[in-house]
Formats: structure tokens, sequence, C-alpha cells
């Protein structure tokens, strides 16, 4: 898949290059936004859910939280466009709020460029050739997020990483590193966590519609 050695030795010493300079870079944003966060109401300012990495092993990714846990009297969270705070939505319109995941690429979670990890709930769903994605570690941006985002299928989004692990190399982050740094003052393509349904229900429906 790709190219093996890039993937073993370039990409992860890219990888911790990049997210030492901008750990470094970011410090001081990230300590702004972290205290605003924490002084407008929200006592955990990072967010943290679990997500399928590289072989589907489970780690927790890391966000500024955009949105309140206001629950209706069923005490189901309410919609996301109804918990969205003002700052959130602020946060979510320059991708600010996916700062704190430099830390998962130190770590080794994830990787600069990758297929974009989605909920853990999803992993009953793919078929064999999706589930190609999970061979590689996940991206802060990837072939899928400059392609298109929130404005292509389930299907295109999962042709597109599939391509891009089969694809894997140096030249191609660069691009996709390059594309996404113009796309960002996008304000209409900021969005690079690309789910604009619920795959798991959208499969459902495509089997019960067979």
């Amino acid at each position: 898949m790709g190219n093996i050695s890039y993937k073993k030795t370039v990409k992860r010493f890219g990888d911790l290059i990049g997210a030492f300079f901008f750990a470094i870079f970011l410090a001081i944003p990230f300590a702004f936004i972290y205290l605003i966060l924490y002084l407008s109401g929200t006592r955990k300012p990072i967010f943290k859910q679990d997500r399928p990495g590289e072989k589907e092993r489970i780690f927790y990714i890391l966000k500024f939280k955009t949105m309140t846990d206001e629950r209706d009297e069923n005490n189901i969270l309410l919609p996301d466009e109804l918990r969205t705070t003002k700052i959130g939505e602020f946060l979510r319109k320059l991708s600010l709020d996916e700062i704190p995941q430099i830390i998962n690429v130190l770590k080794g979670d994830m990787s600069f460029v990758g297929p974009r990890p989605l909920r853990t709930r999803y992993l009953p769903y793919y078929t064999k050739e999706e589930s190609i994605r999970h061979h590689v570690k996940p991206g802060i941006t990837g072939l899928a997020q400059v392609s298109g985002r929130n404005a292509i299928s389930w299907e295109d989004k999962f042709n597109f990483d599939i391509k891009y692990v089969k694809n894997m190399s140096f030249t191609l982050d660069m691009i996709i590193l390059f594309k996404t740094f113009f796309k960002l003052f996008k304000s209409n393509e900021i969005n690079l966590i690309l789910e604009n349904s619920s795959f798991d229900e959208y499969r459902m429906r495509q089997s019960f519609n067979k």
C-alpha cells in the first residue's frame, strides 16, 4: 500500500518535526483559546472522543470543545446546531478547534495527512475495500478533505481515502498540505472532518432499500 519505506520512516519523521514546530508556534494561541473557553463556562475546554486509528486501534482524538452538553427532557443530546456555541462556531470556521490534534500527532496516534478518523461505531459498516482506510494512520487533513469535503458522498469520500492509501507518497502529502493551506481561507470549505450525515444510518438505509 503506497510507499512502505516512506510510511515507516520519512512520514513519521516529518510528522514529528512538523508537530514540534506547530506546538511551539501555536502554544500562545492554544493557551489563549483554552483560557477563553474556560472563562466562558466550558470547564473542560478539551474534548476527546474515541476513534479508530491505524489497524483499527482505538485512540482518543482531541479537539477544543465547540458544543455544550445540553439535553432534552428525555436526556438526549440536542442537535449539534443547537449546542454549538458562538465561540465554537468561530473556532470551527477557522479550524482552530483542530489545534489540539497536534498532540495526537506527537503521540503517534495521527499523522498530518491521512484519512480522517471517523466514529468508532461506524466500524461494523465498512466494506472490506473501505476498511483499507485503516491501513495507515488517520490524518488532520486528507485527500477527501481537499477534494470536496462536505460536498461529496460517502462513497466518493472512501474512494479518495482508498486512493490515498494505495498511492501514499511524499509528493502526494505535500500536494494535500498545499491544498489544505489555501482551502483554510475559504470559509465555506473549512470543516476538515467530513461527516455530513451519520454513516451507520446511511449504510443501514442502503441495506433497507436493496
